[in-house]
């Protein structure tokens, strides 16, 4: 049996869903239903009992998964040992985030510490104007970015951190006494203009062009970092979305943030140019891909951070910093 083939038969063992199973491994559904098929015929006997509603293991495809998964773990116990030693103790991956990610992000890196002894990784910061540039350029390894990212020169890994939007809004819009806002809200505001240096697919994706119900959202006027973002708001000259960590971590003067009921949540993910892939990329990918994605949940930011009655979130307290 191919290791490839193992790894889809315990992911299936696990996700119990043919189409979940192909979404994870990013693998055609009919390659699950090859393996799955090739295994059956090889055993001789069904691993797993199919109907048009649920998808189980049968005896002998569970006590296949408890054999399996203690050699898929050894080996790739040992394989990460030898990428330990293979990264050395000078590999510091320099990582490029959005603001204060960079403290939601100590669990993936305590992780990627004590998997690689040694290696370490050094935040700086990535602005909305122009958010590839430093990866192009070699002045960063990766990126944590917001999705969706589709550039031909960049790969993307696994997700590391969801999180929710909030809205930010001076303190005297008529927003900022709402216990939260909606999208539809956007079109009768004027949003910041990030510029012709980020891709409009991306900056799409965290503020619409248009509202769910087809207004048109305003833009302008331009700003590339998020300090600057703040300024317009603060200013009254627009609004603004922004994720949840802007809330937590900022209490900037004249700056309410309201949560935005209706939008989606935001999911960002390792991003690194496909021509700089190594080891240690690898490595934190992989340290990444085991943790799972660190949710960021904003009912953890409470009264004492901020957070008033109905939801909304102002300078009137000081968050931590």
């Amino acid at each position: 049996m191919e290791l490839r083939d193992i790894e889809i038969f315990l992911t299936l063992a696990e996700e119990l869903h043919f189409g979940r199973t192909a979404e994870r491994l990013r693998v055609s559904q009919a390659r699950v239903s090859q393996a799955i098929s090739k295994q059956e015929r090889r055993i001789g006997v069904a691993l797993f009992d199919r109907t048009s509603r649920r998808v189980s293991l049968t005896p002998v495809g569970r006590r296949l998964r408890e054999d399996l998964q203690q050699a898929y773990d050894l080996l790739h116990e040992g394989l990460a040992r030898a990428e330990a030693a293979g990264l050395g103790a000078r590999q510091t991956l320099r990582l490029g985030v959005f603001g204060h990610a960079g403290y939601e992000l100590r669990p993936l890196v305590d992780a990627f510490r004590a998997r690689y002894p040694g290696s370490d990784v050094q935040f700086s910061e990535v602005t909305g104007g122009d958010p590839f540039a430093a990866l192009r350029t070699d002045d960063a390894d990766a990126h944590v970015l917001w999705l969706p990212v589709a550039e031909p020169d960049l790969t993307v890994g696994p997700t590391v951190l969801t999180s929710g939007r909030v809205l930010a809004v001076s303190a005297d819009h008529p927003l900022a006494d709402r216990g939260s806002a909606s999208l539809e809200d956007l079109a009768d505001n004027h949003v910041v203009d990030l510029g012709p240096g980020a891709p409009e697919y991306w900056v799409a994706s965290m503020v619409p062009v248009r509202t769910p119900l087809g207004r048109r959202i305003p833009r302008g006027p331009i700003a590339r970092t998020f300090h600057e973002i703040l300024a317009l708001v603060a200013a009254g000259h627009c609004v603004h979305p922004l994720g949840e960590i802007a809330a937590r971590y900022n209490s900037p003067p004249g700056i309410v943030f309201v949560p935005i009921r209706d939008a989606p949540a935001l999911q960002f993910a390792l991003i690194w140019r496909s021509t700089a892939d190594s080891p240690a990329i690898r490595a934190l990918a992989q340290t990444a891909a085991d943790l799972g994605p660190i949710s960021l949940n904003q009912a953890h930011v409470d009264t004492a951070d901020g957070q008033l009655p109905g939801g909304a979130i102002s300078d009137r307290h000081t968050n931590p910093n």
